[in-house]
């Protein structure tokens, strides 16, 4: 019997903060992510990842991870036989990609922003969760735990780094269209966001949960700073990754206890009011010590 033949490509993730949002570098339509080719001239996955995606983007890319091999059987091969993805996530900084664009990661991926409105979850989510749950009463119990405690219903807290979960729980109760036809529900109750070709919103929320848990205890959120920034901005950016608001006072205070940022001693006039400080990374606590990261303070209830 002859084997199916297994093809093999490296799948990135590449986040930026442009104008304030977290974005995700995607080509073609619907989008997909970018991948490359592993060549006999580069030593490991994690240096071809780096230089095809810094050759064809233009963008250099700072923090690097390796995120899961993506190898289900109902993938899709477009007919070349069985795919296999090695994905990454890497971070950089905005500037015009060589190849593709920039696109908002909660247009993809809508539901896992908190912050001010959470209408999608009230009125659309948790309906179609609910019915879902209701579907089956033999399961019924097991599946009403899932849904609370993914999507931080029934009192339950929303626990941002939970991504993965959330979009495979929609994607199982038929509510996003890649579900397969014999369980998903009719367009007019599709949770709304935007399609991505193949199986790229599952390795795209792989990516976003990855980068919630480390920002927790590691500093990498400054890959996605420019060289001087406001505490201010940088609250704001840790709050776009999350996806949910922070105590400011309670923030400031882990990032002065962690020592994690200096005063370049400019200020940044563009406030509207009293000049703020600009503050830069210090990268020397890399070496110091292990650091416990940007950790996310107790959030404003939702």
């Amino acid at each position: 019997m002859t084997g199916q033949v297994v093809s093999a490509e490296l799948l990135a993730v590449v986040v930026a903060m442009v104008d304030g949002r977290p974005s995700v570098l995607t080509l073609g339509a619907p989008p997909r992510l970018p991948s490359g080719p592993l060549l006999p001239s580069h030593r490991s996955l994690q240096a071809a990842t780096r230089a095809w995606v810094e050759e064809q983007t233009g963008r250099r890319l700072g923090y690097l991870e390796q995120l899961y091999t993506f190898a289900d059987l109902d993938r899709d091969g477009g007919g070349s036989g069985r795919p296999i993805s090695v994905s990454y996530l890497g971070l950089t900084t905005p500037g015009h990609p060589g190849i593709g664009g920039w696109r908002d990661w909660y247009a993809l991926l809508p539901w896992e922003d908190t912050r001010t409105d959470t209408t999608l979850l009230d009125d659309h989510i948790a309906p179609g969760l609910r019915r879902w749950v209701e579907s089956d009463p033999a399961a019924r119990g097991e599946r009403r735990r899932r849904v609370d405690t993914t999507f931080g219903l029934a009192g339950l807290a929303w626990q941002p780094e939970l991504v993965l979960q959330r979009y495979e729980l929609l994607y199982e109760s038929g509510l996003v269209p890649e579900s397969p036809a014999p369980w998903r529900r009719p367009d007019d109750e599709l949770v709304p966001g935007e399609r991505m070709a193949g199986d790229h919103r599952r390795v795209l929320a792989t990516g976003l949960a990855r980068l919630r848990a480390k920002i927790t205890y590691r500093p990498v959120v400054f890959e996605l700073m420019p060289t001087s920034f406001t505490l201010r901005q940088l609250q704001d950016c840790v709050e776009a990754l999350a996806g949910r608001d922070v105590h400011t006072q309670n923030f400031r205070r882990l990032i002065e206890q962690q020592d994690l940022v200096e005063e370049t001693g400019d200020v940044h006039a563009g406030t509207g009011g009293r000049p703020a400080r600009l503050y830069r990374f210090r990268r020397q606590v890399l070496q110091e010590r292990h650091v416990a990261g940007t950790k996310l303070p107790t959030t404003r209830a939702r």
